[in-house]
């Protein structure tokens, strides 16, 4: 039925590998728009992109990614950044920390990555910060309403404005899927650090780009 409302199904799913299902059986381009604690590719997409936009590069950079690894940009952070010269920090709560399978899945494709226990022992060396909410809801679950107080981010995987003058590299750029809690806190935005602004607007031209490409209006 959904075939015959567009030419491309855009899909976010609670479930992860329901776009994978779907485009088994539809006669129109699925696009993953993000599935449970499965991967999120279009904003990885635009997160490269932003970076080449600011960096001029995707190789010999430093990354420093902040979160629940469980969630789906950070699976899909480590698998594109497979494809270059790059090394990545992970930094997260334990119970949020890398699963086995997915340390051994990097592993296999060649990324070099190391876990430490907060930004501020990796912050100097980060060409790249990349950041996602650890006091968040469960992808695993369809939209439920807020309830209750969600509490606070630990000290330790917050990147805040006295962070980054004292601990950052001056040319180093944060980059965050929004929205965003207190582990990124308000003031940073006014730094020199700050490209999520710029990373949501190319999220808007990265996809348009990439319906063209799906549709076969470009090559």
């Amino acid at each position: 039925m959904l075939e015959y409302y567009g030419d491309v199904i855009a899909m976010r799913h609670f479930q992860q590998g329901a776009p994978a299902e779907a485009a088994r059986w539809s006669s129109v381009p699925i696009i993953n728009c993000g599935d449970g604690w499965g991967e999120h590719p279009t904003q990885v997409l635009t997160d490269l992109y932003t970076i080449l936009n600011e960096l001029g590069t995707l190789d010999g950079l430093n990354f420093m990614c902040v979160g629940d690894m469980r969630m789906r940009t950070m699976h899909s952070i480590g698998y594109a950044l497979s494809q270059f010269d790059a090394q990545i920090s992970f930094v997260s709560p334990p119970d949020m920390s890398l699963t086995e399978e997915f340390k051994a899945e990097l592993r296999e494709l060649n990324v070099k990555f190391r876990e430490v226990e907060s930004t501020e022992e990796a912050i100097g060396d980060a060409d790249v910060i990349y950041m996602e909410p650890v006091v968040q809801p469960d992808y695993t679950q369809s939209r439920v309403e807020a309830d209750g107080d969600k509490g606070l981010t630990p000290p330790q995987y917050r990147v805040t404005r006295e962070l980054l003058r004292d601990k950052a590299r001056s040319d180093s750029i944060v980059l965050h899927s929004l929205p965003r809690m207190d582990e990124l806190p308000s003031d940073v935005d006014a730094t020199r650090h700050a490209r999520y602004w710029e990373e949501a607007f190319n999220g808007v031209v990265m996809r348009m780009a990439l319906l063209s490409l799906v549709l076969g209006a470009m090559e």
